[in-house]
């Protein structure tokens, strides 16, 4: 699959956390740092995505918002 997002981080799923209509992925990419993407749970059956599995976090965004 190929993709126009620059912003593609390989990870591992490190936890599912499935709500009433969405799930929250938690993805750690690297020297303890962890992606969480909220998706459907939908998504989360079509993907089979399960703790363990290899995955990536693609970020495609018009906006980055930074906090301090």
């Amino acid at each position: 699959m190929k993709l126009s997002a620059r912003n593609q981080l390989k990870g591992k799923i490190v936890d599912v956390t499935k709500g009433a209509t969405t799930s929250h992925i938690r993805i750690e990419i690297g020297h303890d740092a962890v992606i969480t993407a909220s998706i459907t749970n939908e998504a989360v059956a079509e993907l089979g995505l399960q703790k363990g599995d290899a995955a990536w976090a693609v970020i495609k965004a018009s906006d980055v918002m930074i906090g301090k």
